[in-house]
């Protein structure tokens, strides 16, 4: 008996199987890379911003600090950096921290632009989100709401230092994150 293979040019189901299988791998290697790059890209983006943001708290503080050191300038005395200081620290004055040390607090920069006449922080009440208005992070509901929000807090650190906190939080992915920035203030020497 003569048994005679046939051959066939085509390709057995496996084959094919296989085939597509390394087509789909290498296909799906280099789509997850650039998924992947686009997430950490974007996690990037919110971390400048809100290192820009949290800053951007510490430079509020500092503004009101200079500005009980210029009220008492203007106001003239024997020794205007510790009464500005004690101004800054337990004063009665809208650029007074006493509601803010050892507990949270808030601000709008859009107080800054126009929108307002003082320099003031307020209590924190759980979390009040940051707007984007006109390129501005607002506490105003005004433009788009973003993820982000800010606390500031200040803590004794002697009579004449305190620690200055300034905290922004967001979520990205349902994964929380948070920046934060501390600084150190003297009174004006």
């Amino acid at each position: 008996m003569n048994y005679h293979t046939r051959h066939s040019s085509g390709f057995t189901l496996i084959e094919a199987m296989v085939a597509v299988s390394i087509l789909a791998l290498s296909i799906a290697g280099p789509l997850l890379g650039a998924s992947r790059a686009i997430v950490l890209a974007q996690i990037s983006r919110d971390q400048l911003i809100s290192s820009y943001l949290a800053q951007e708290g510490i430079e509020y503080a500092r503004a009101m600090r200079d500005d009980a050191y210029l009220n008492s300038y203007k106001n003239g005395g024997a020794n205007i950096s510790t009464a500005a200081w004690t101004d800054f620290i337990s004063g009665a004055n809208a650029w007074s921290i006493t509601q803010c040390v050892s507990r949270l607090c808030t601000f709008d920069p859009s107080r800054l632009m126009g929108y307002g006449s003082t320099l003031s922080l307020n209590a924190y009440t759980p979390p009040a989100p940051l707007y984007l208005s006109n390129s501005i992070y607002t506490q105003q509901q005004l433009g788009s709401k973003t993820s982000f929000t800010r606390t500031i807090q200040f803590a004794a650190v002697s009579g004449t230092e305190e620690s200055v906190i300034s905290t922004v939080t967001w979520t990205f992915h349902n994964t929380p994150y948070t920046v934060t920035v501390i600084d150190h203030f003297t009174p004006w020497q």
